[in-house]
């Protein structure tokens, strides 16, 4: 009996840590969350802070976990060309080049802003949980309306950060630069603080055309009434109430699984 050899071992590994739907894989894809979740605590803190060698150090650190991480789905991917395309997959190059950029004695400061789009990767863990978790199948819409909204919100206090701290007096953390999002996103412009340039007003005003999109499309999600999400085997209408027994669009009769409480 021919050995599988180690390249054919290590491949069906970590298939099943991706992809698996065993206790472990789980484990595995929630930590991946978490450490994206932390990924963009560092980029918060970091901007208080004056660039240092123990920073500098967190960032290769960061870097080369984030750099694991890509290996291992492109190593387990059945259509790389396609994969390497995807805007996920180039922005976690761009990340990857941005917290590595210490190795090669440059800062690249340019290139942080595009750290947040690390949160990108996060919409396909969320895709997974829809099969792991009954209360994430439960409030889907309100979970992906908020994810819209936090990964919006962050990915452009990045760009307003990145953008303006060497040059604006008003924007000096990315607490300035996150407030000024919010208020923007708002429309509430108390005007204590503005971006400055054309880049800045053209910043304003994507954040203030996605930002209210995406904040009414989350009050929308809250605000609806609870449906349970069932396709109708007749006329295929997704949504329905909770206690349903007949689908209101075709009459069709209707038996939504339930969890006796």
């Amino acid at each position: 009996m021919t050995a599988t050899p180690p390249f054919r071992r290590a491949q069906v590994l970590i298939r099943q840590l991706y992809e698996g739907d065993s206790r472990r894989a789980h484990h595995f894809r929630y930590t991946l969350l978490a450490f994206d979740l932390v990924t963009l605590l560092f980029i918060v803190a970091t901007s208080f802070v004056p660039g240092n060698a123990v920073t500098e150090t967190l960032d290769v650190v960061f870097g080369l976990v984030i750099l694991a991480d890509f290996g291992a789905r492109l190593l387990i991917s059945r259509h790389r060309l396609r994969d390497l395309l995807r805007p996920t997959t180039l922005a976690d190059i761009a990340a990857i080049t941005s917290f590595l950029a210490p190795l090669v004695g440059e800062g690249a400061g340019f290139l942080r802003v595009v750290r947040t789009l690390r949160l990108l990767r996060s919409y396909q863990l969320l895709a997974r949980l829809r099969r792991d978790s009954a209360y994430f199948r439960d409030n889907e819409e309100i979970i992906i309306a908020v994810a819209n909204f936090v990964v919006f919100l962050f990915v452009m206090t990045g760009f307003v950060y990145e953008t303006q701290h060497a040059s604006n007096p008003h924007i000096i953390n990315y607490a300035d630069a996150l407030y000024f999002t919010v208020t923007a996103l708002t429309t509430t412009g108390f005007g204590d603080i503005t971006l400055q340039g054309t880049t800045g007003r053209l910043i304003s005003v994507t954040i203030m055309i996605f930002g209210v999109t995406l904040f009414f499309g989350l009050a929308k999600a809250v605000l609806r009434p609870n449906k349970v999400r069932f396709p109708c085997p007749t006329c295929g209408l997704l949504r329905h109430d909770p206690d349903a027994s007949h689908c209101k669009a075709c009459g069709q009769v209707l038996n939504i699984p339930y969890e006796e409480e």
